[in-house]
């Protein structure tokens, strides 16, 4: 059923956007898919809909292995965005099959659960230094001291970006990222080409620098790929290596803050947190299923699909609602409380089907160890002021959460 009169989901609304989940809830009520003029999307609130078409190959992220712009009854992007669009367009996230099959093969041996596992001492080494700064402090901003430096420090790591050149990391990302809202206006367009192009010629770079010196880094490992079939262009490469960046630590630095902000909200599921360390681990589930730091996915209609009897044809694009889907009273009881001890959890945070979150392990590990540092060296942490939230839709978020200690 589809309809779209007096909709209360308005993404750019502070009262929305500072609390989404009562508009979700009429949404779901209304049927299973809606048509959204202002962004020329349908949107899907349920979860069933939503796990099946992240699952569903009649829809993609791209739909340019298959059709033109003009075929496919959409309009090619400006040519002055076109840096940001040749950078996200070559990665794998923007990707389908063969290409993204081909990438995501090459990058997953990076991310296997040994890898990964072997990253834990170093990932909880560093949380324990961010929060042992923030406690000889007194307190600071949870954001800049703790949320951002671990995930970034972790992925710049990985690829072998040196210490010193990771200052602008965040900064770009975030103009890049800003590209991800819906109807994003034109100087968040020009923000976002300008940190395509500088982010682009620094990695070209180090790509030139790896190619004469190797080391033991991703960006090295993605360079000394022999197999044909496995080959990655300079531009792969260079997407891939800000695809992981900007993935491997947005959605981890929204999180932290997200759930922190939902814990001083809830002090009694703090104070269980408190008593029981053992809970760390469902608890970063179930923070990341109440306030879901991206909330919204998009999908391309390559074929024509029904849903719930209304037509979705070729050529329109789909807004499946991730931070609805995490609370939908036909998967989750009692939605709307925070249960850190949630033990039946389907959340789908990380996606799911092809383009499921290939670093969802070591996300997981980061928030569980940032999480264990702030309540085994700062067990009296307690809110300094009432934070603002981000101007921000999809990628869901804090400006910083003001902390005391002690």
């Amino acid at each position: 059923m589809a309809g779209q009169s007096d909709l209360v989901f308005d993404p750019w609304d502070p009262a929305f956007l500072a609390d989404p989940y009562p508009a979700y809830a009429e949404l779901r009520a209304r049927g299973r898919v809606i048509r959204y003029e202002p962004t020329d999307q349908w949107l899907v609130p349920h979860h069933a809909d939503v796990s099946a078409l992240l699952r569903d190959r009649r829809l993609g992220r791209t739909y340019r292995h298959r059709f033109g712009h003009e075929d496919f009854g959409r309009t090619a992007p400006p040519p002055e965005h076109e840096p940001f669009h040749t950078l996200n367009d070559h990665g794998m996230l923007d990707l389908e099959p063969p290409d993204h099959t081909r990438i995501r093969r090459l990058v997953s041996k990076a991310f296997t659960p040994r890898t990964v596992e072997r990253l834990k001492p170093y990932v909880h080494g560093l949380a324990d230094e961010l929060v042992g700064k923030l406690v000889e402090a007194g307190g600071g901003d949870l954001l800049t001291d703790v949320a951002e430096p671990l995930p970034v420090a972790v992925i710049a790591e990985m690829l072998g970006i040196p210490e010193a050149d990771r200052g602008p990391l965040r900064p770009w990302s975030a103009a890049i990222c800003g590209m991800y809202e819906l109807n994003p206006p034109e100087e968040t367009a020009a923000r976002a080409v300008r940190a395509s192009v500088e982010f682009s010629d620094y990695l070209r770079e180090l790509i030139a620098a790896r190619r004469k010196e190797p080391g033991e880094d991703l960006i090295s490992g993605l360079i000394a790929a022999h197999d044909e079939d496995d080959r990655l262009t300079e531009q792969e490469m260079i997407s891939t290596a800000v695809l992981l960046l900007n993935a491997g630590h947005e959605a981890t630095v929204n999180a932290t803050v997200n759930g922190w902000w939902a814990l001083f909200r809830n002090p009694g599921q703090l104070a269980a947190l408190r008593a029981d360390h053992g809970l760390v681990p469902t608890a970063v589930e179930e923070l990341m299923r109440y306030d879901t730091p991206l909330q919204l996915f998009e999908r391309w209609v390559l074929d024509d699909i029904e849903i719930d009897g209304t037509t979705i044809p070729r050529g329109s694009e789909i807004a499946m609602l991730f931070g609805s889907a995490n609370r939908d009273p036909e998967v989750f009881a009692d939605p709307g409380r925070l249960d850190l001890a949630r033990a039946d959890n389907p959340h789908i945070s990380f996606s799911a089907g092809i383009h499921y979150c290939i670093g969802a392990p070591l996300a997981r590990i980061e928030l569980a160890a940032s999480m264990s540092a702030l309540l085994q060296r700062a067990p009296t942490l307690s809110l300094a002021t009432e934070p603002e939230r981000k101007p921000n839709f999809v990628i869901r978020g804090l400006e910083g959460l003001s902390v005391l200690v002690g």
